[in-house]
């Protein structure tokens, strides 16, 4: 699905900027959002045999044979996440690398973000967006130094990768320097909870309390050239540490799993309880909460638009309509968040009515908090209902229950900040 222009590493370089993923899934109804054709064969981790090995239910996402949960169920694993480190695949991600003197204006001509401003070795979160202001994907830009680094949703190669080659052909036709290429080959974990980096610790030299929230470094782990970043998808503190195939037989990230899995701390986590955590940490899930019809203003990411984007009308794709929607404050709905007033959890697609029994939005993702012991989630409602307190009702099986809109993330984030 790419030419020239866009190409396809078959060997990726041990510092290549690695992590920040955004994508996960909740058992039930959510999966069918990110199911891929029933016939077309699916992908599978270098880790596969490894997660068969240890009971995990499996499921097609995003094209991808991917462990939803494990033998001790979804609600030991989230909570294991927020009291020890839970261990997550993520090999399903693709990286991307763009190279050239021209990298940072090609890639603002793309996102909302001030790339400029990012410096070596940190990254930030950024929305690709099309012609008509709708987000393409959600993904942390990395300034590498020299070169860019970002990662894509899985399953969103035939969508992401097209878009920039389109725009990449314009750019350097216009004398633009430029490259983009995508690395497969390259297997990546998470590694997310409190104890997470004492248990990262016991594997590298390199000092971790040095390595503030969203900073990543090349580090040898376990014995291994691992890139990691320090950020995550559950609202802990934690780490994603990219593995290279390597030269032996085993794959790198399989040796890696190993070493980390062998600490007591340690568990693995499916993407069932990595759907629960990042809700409860107010994260987006690209596909039910964010889509191609979706403004990054309609999506309560203002904080993403940066101050200098805001000022250049026309500098990037969809610019017209997001800042018109910022500038007149003319969107005609808004990401919220909610909790269930009492009964079971609202998922997402159910309709939302107001007091009058007007209907006002629509829920986009919802389940049971492992933490909080309720039914959380998120919607997109009219502007007026969205503030904090106001009491909405879902359509559930024919009866109306009451919701209420509140602030995200639904419990802290324990980020890490630095010393």
């Amino acid at each position: 699905d790419t030419s020239a222009a866009v190409g396809t590493s078959t060997t990726p370089t041990n510092d290549t900027m690695q992590g920040f993923f955004r994508s996960t899934v909740r058992p039930g109804v959510a999966l069918a959002r990110h199911l891929t054709d029933a016939a077309a064969p699916l992908r599978k981790t270098p880790l596969h045999p490894t997660h068969i090995a240890l009971g995990a239910k499996m499921a097609a996402f995003g094209g991808w044979d991917m462990p939803i949960q494990y033998p001790e169920g979804i609600l030991k694993s989230h909570l294991h996440t927020r009291e020890k480190a839970g261990l997550f695949d993520v090999s399903h991600m693709l990286g991307v690398v763009l190279r050239g003197a021209d990298r940072v204006a090609f890639m603002e001509s793309l996102c909302v973000a001030d790339i400029k401003s990012i410096p070596a070795g940190m990254g930030g979160l950024s929305v690709i967006t099309n012609k008509d202001g709708g987000i393409i994907d959600d993904c942390i830009i990395t300034n590498a130094g020299d070169h860019l680094y970002m990662v894509i949703n899985a399953g969103h190669e035939t969508k992401d990768l097209p878009h920039m080659q389109e725009h990449l052909e314009q750019f350097v036709a216009k004398g633009g320097d430029v490259s983009v290429e995508s690395l497969p080959e390259n297997g990546i974990l998470a590694l997310q909870g409190p104890k997470a980096a004492g248990v990262l610790q016991t594997l590298t030299k390199t000092d971790l309390s040095q390595v503030p929230f969203m900073a990543a470094q090349t580090m040898q782990v376990a014995g291994l050239d691992c890139f990691v970043a320090r950020s995550g998808y559950t609202g802990e503190d934690g780490f994603e540490v990219a593995v290279p195939k390597g030269s032996s037989a085993q794959h790198g990230v399989v040796t890696l799993w190993e070493a980390l899995m062998a600490h007591e701390d340690v568990k693995p986590v499916g993407l069932g309880a990595r759907d629960s955590l990042r809700l409860e940490a107010g994260l987006c899930l690209y596909g039910n909460d964010l889509d191609d019809t979706t403004s990054p203003v309609e999506g309560s990411l203002l904080w993403v638009i940066a101050k200098r984007r805001r000022a250049e009308p026309g500098s990037f794709v969809g610019s017209e309509r997001i800042l018109r929607e910022l500038q007149e404050k003319s969107a005609s709905r808004k990401r919220a968040g909610f909790v269930v007033g009492g009964g079971a959890p609202v998922r997402e697609g159910v309709t939302l009515f107001d007091a009058a029994g007007e209907e006002v939005g629509c829920t986009t993702s919802g389940s049971f908090s492992p933490c909080l012991k309720k039914g959380i989630g998120m919607c997109y409602v009219k502007p007026s209902c969205n503030k904090v307190g106001t009491e909405l009702f879902a359509e559930v099986r024919g009866k109306k229950q009451m919701i209420v809109i509140t602030k995200m993330p639904f419990v802290p984030q324990n980020y890490y900040r630095g010393p």
